[in-house]
């Protein structure tokens, strides 16, 4: 078993490097990303990349995506394609899938501001601009905070939400008799306190001095991230049990050819900070995956999204469910907003 408990081996991240050199081909996940329609537009002064791809179905419901980091909108590359060309008789979706600002081809601020809420408001522009006047929206990561987000500001456009990572936290009396779900949920939370939280200090306090080193060298770049896709997903020890090589560079790829490691990591100094009361009355869907990196029992999230519909609990799968588990999570989306159409 490769050692993982000090961060990427340097075996494993020598040979997706020399993988990257002489047999990774940018120009296919290029050509995917342009088939399946990319477009820019301003936003409160900042241009925002997003895909966008209709279905041919007259009934199709809107569907705005957002990613988290370290991902970015290839993780819905595989779920496309089912979302909006799905079998008779099930629901189909128009995606759009928009970059965070300062992530992948989105514009980097130049200016502070750009927190959680700022670009909630900015993503329903873009619904508004793109003439949906009635549209559904999914996340996890800071994609289910932005997602959560717009759940609270609640736009008479927007039906309902799902997220795969609810935005909730446990209350003092939760821990003095914790439930077995709510047991398991401390002891992953103390898990990252302890062990994988050094990226999110280092993101929300100092961003700057860490983006100089990952702007600068690929390497370094992917063996940031390369370290979340095994310690996130839900594999047997490696992230290539999860992943391919290919998958993890085609995100890889949208920190690097851009330049992002800066301005992505500052999404989290924007938006530590902002405290408050969180509430959601919107239709709210759930879907837990099993090795989720903050899992949430359901009693905790229902204080925060007070009219949750759907609550699914997946066999497996982690972090990044849309990437791991294609299939269960385009039937979850299906089966949740369903009941919100």
């Amino acid at each position: 078993m490769v050692d993982w408990s000090q961060g990427t081996p340097l075996a494993v991240l020598q040979d997706l490097v020399h993988y990257w050199r002489h047999e990774y081909d940018w120009r296919r996940c290029e050509a995917r990303l342009n088939a399946l329609g990319q477009f820019t537009t301003e936003i409160q002064g900042l241009d925002i990349h997003f895909l966008h791809v209709r279905s041919a179905r007259a009934d199709a419901v809107p569907l705005l995506m957002t990613h988290g980091w370290p991902g970015s909108v290839i993780e819905f590359m595989g779920v496309v394609d089912q979302l909006t060309n799905p079998p008779e008789g099930e629901l189909a979706f128009h995606v759009i899938a928009p970059s965070l600002p300062g992530f992948g081809f989105s514009g980097k601020p130049t200016e502070t501001g750009w927190g959680v809420p700022k670009i909630a408001f900015a993503w329903i522009e873009l619904m508004q601009r793109l003439g949906y006047d009635r549209w559904v929206a999914q996340g996890g990561d800071w994609g289910a905070i932005v997602t959560t987000a717009i759940g609270m500001i609640r736009p008479a456009s927007c039906l309902g939400i799902h997220v795969n990572m609810p935005f909730a936290r446990p209350l003092p009396e939760d821990l003095a008799d914790p439930a077995p779900d709510e047991a398991r949920a401390l002891a992953a939370l103390k898990h990252y306190q302890d062990w994988d939280s050094g990226y999110s200090k280092q993101q929300s306090t100092r961003p700057q001095s860490l983006g100089y080193g990952l702007v600068d060298s690929p390497v370094g770049q992917a063996g940031w991230i390369l370290e979340k896709m095994w310690a996130w997903t839900d594999n047997q020890g490696s992230p290539w049990d999860v992943l391919s090589r290919d998958a993890v560079l085609d995100n890889v790829m949208l920190y690097w050819l851009p330049g992002t490691g800066a301005s992505s990591a500052r999404l989290y100094w924007e938006s530590f900070s902002a405290t408050g009361e969180v509430a959601v009355e919107l239709p709210t869907a759930v879907s837990a995956f099993p090795k989720e990196i903050l899992p949430t029992p359901r009693k905790w999230a229902e204080r925060t999204y007070r009219n949750i519909v759907h609550w699914g609990e997946m066999d497996k799968g982690g972090h990044f469910a849309a990437w791991e588990q294609p299939e269960a999570f385009v039937r979850e989306l299906r089966t949740a907003f369903a009941l919100m159409v």
